[in-house]
Parts: C-alpha cells; sequence; structure tokens
C-alpha cells in the first residue's frame, strides 16, 4: 500500500505525462484497431485490455497505452452496487460508453450488450448493437455465449460491426451456473467451449474473452485459434489479459479472487486523504488565506 504522500506524487507524474501526451496526440498516437490485436497475436506481442466506465479514468488509461478499453456491463456491479451483471440496462451501456469513448485517443473501445438485448432475438441483437455504435461511438461490442448466439453474431457481423466473444464463465448466466467457480473443467465442457471457441472465429468474432477456465483449455484454445483469446483467470498463455480496472487498483475491498493483482491499494489511500480533508475544514485549516479569493 502506498502512502497519500506518494500517490500525490504520482498524480502529479502522470499529470505532467499527460501534458505532453495531449499536446501530441493528434500527430503521433495511432489508434488501436482489431486488425491491429491480430497483428499483436502473429508476433507473440501480449494485449492489455481493461475496463473503464467514466471519462476520467478512461483518460487516465488510455494514457497510459492500454490496448483495449472494455466498457463492461460491470459497471452493474462497480458502479451501481448489483450483486450480478444483470440489472444494467441498454440506455445505462450507452450513457457509460460515450463517456469513455470521448476520453480514448488511442485504445480500441469494445462495449459489453447487456443481459435481455441480444438473447434469442438476432433483430433486437442488432437494433441494440446499432444504437451502442450510433449513440456512444464505440468501435466493437462483446457477446456472451457460443453456437447458441450464432444468429445474433451473424447478423451484427453483417452490419459491419466487429463482434468480441465471450466463453467460460459469463457472468450474465450466473444464475444457470449457480456458481462463479471454474468452468469447464470436466472434459464434456472443455470440448463445448472449443467448440464454441471454433464457431465464434467462423463466424468473425475478431477475439474471445476466455474468463475463468483452467490454464492448460486457455492455451490448447489459444493455440488451436488465429483470432486472439484475452484471459481472466485463465492463465498467462492467452494472447492477452483483461481485470477490472477498479479491481486492479484497489478501490473495491471486499472482491479478492485468485487471479487478481492489486497494483495499488486506493481504497485506503482514497479514505485517508478524505479524512485528512474533513479534519482540515472542521479546524478552518482549510481553506487557507492562499485558497481563497
Amino acid at each position: 500500500m502506498i502512502s497519500v504522500f506518494k500517490f500525490l506524487i504520482i498524480l502529479r507524474m502522470f499529470s505532467d505525462h499527460n501534458q505532453t501526451f495531449s499536446m501530441s496526440v493528434h500527430t503521433d498516437v495511432k489508434r488501436v484497431t482489431t486488425h491491429i490485436l491480430q497483428a499483436m497475436k502473429a508476433k507473440g506481442e501480449k494485449i492489455a485490455m481493461l475496463t473503464a466506465y467514466d471519462y476520467s479514468m478512461a483518460r487516465i488509461l488510455d494514457a497510459a497505452g492500454v490496448d483495449v478499453l472494455l466498457v463492461g456491463d460491470s459497471a452493474s456491479n462497480v458502479m451501481a452496487g448489483h450483486e450480478t451483471t444483470l440489472p444494467i440496462t441498454l440506455d445505462q451501456m450507452i450513457y457509460h460508453a460515450s463517456s469513455v469513448v470521448r476520453a480514448v485517443n488511442r485504445a480500441l473501445v469494445v462495449v459489453d450488450l447487456p443481459f435481455g438485448t441480444y438473447q434469442g432475438n438476432s433483430k433486437l441483437a442488432l437494433e441494440s448493437t446499432i444504437r451502442i455504435m450510433k449513440e456512444a461511438g464505440a468501435h466493437a461490442v462483446k457477446l456472451e455465449g457460443g453456437g447458441e448466439i450464432a444468429e445474433s453474431i451473424r447478423r451484427i457481423l453483417k452490419a459491419g460491426v466487429p463482434v468480441m466473444g465471450h466463453l467460460g464463465l459469463t457472468p450474465q448466466s450466473i444464475y444457470k451456473f449457480g456458481t462463479y467457480t471454474v468452468r469447464a473443467r470436466e472434459e464434456a465442457e472443455a470440448e463445448k467451449l472449443m467448440e464454441d471457441a471454433k464457431i465464434l472465429q467462423e463466424l468473425g468474432c475478431f477475439a474471445i474473452v476466455l474468463e475463468k477456465i483452467p490454464a492448460h483449455l486457455t492455451k490448447k484454445v489459444s493455440e488451436a485459434l488465429v483470432i486472439p483469446t484475452i484471459g481472466i483467470g485463465g492463465g498467462v498463455d492467452a494472447d492477452g489479459q483483461v481485470l477490472v480496472t477498479h479491481d486492479m487498483l484497489g478501490i473495491t475491498k471486499d472482491f479478492q479472487p485468485r487471479f487478481l493483482r492489486r497494483y495499488l491499494e486506493l481504497f485506503e489511500v482514497i479514505q485517508k486523504a478524505t479524512e485528512a480533508y474533513i479534519v482540515d475544514v472542521k479546524r478552518r485549516d482549510f481553506p487557507s488565506d492562499k485558497e481563497q479569493y
């Protein structure tokens, strides 16, 4: 855990870097595309992906050089406090996505289609996608599932919209699974996942998220596919990795899965900064003579 003082130094360093970045952003920044991700896999270069739900955080992550920003339906948990991803609506996803898109100069922005906007109805899937692309300005969408949603994927791709797949633990189906434990441990489910991965590739998906499956299966799927795989809780052999940014930064305090590495503990840092502010206000130490007009 870092101190408040060190955290402020980090913010200052980012501010100085961001000023330089913003001056050159229109001249030397190359946008990440689905084609670039394919080239990265071919070269063996790992893909770094994180979630983003708002302008301020997305701006920081983009300036840091993240390859893909996922506007995940995990906003239902992280931003709204719901137990699952199911309650978030299409309108809410568009709000979060449009905030992220406005902040981004480099990263590819992928947006989750929320629960109920594509399953079993390919026409609705296309309508939902069109709203995300037109109203938010997103670059691609992500859908959970394999062969059972093939028609929805096919229809979206025919409209010219890039699609990222998602297999393994699919949070929108949590009530079907009944648990967040590792998926595809058994041979039958592992074979089904491999089959679904190949179906998604054949349909034209540009990448697939593999969530919480055994590392050996991630390696097997990644080697069998031409398109990139993005792992979360699936081991190092995926072509890239994704984490929820609020988990990675330690803003969410109680979530402790095995696959999560916390790079900061911002819950405590922000809490201590807030406590210091409250004390200064109560003592009439803030604002000082130099901090007023």
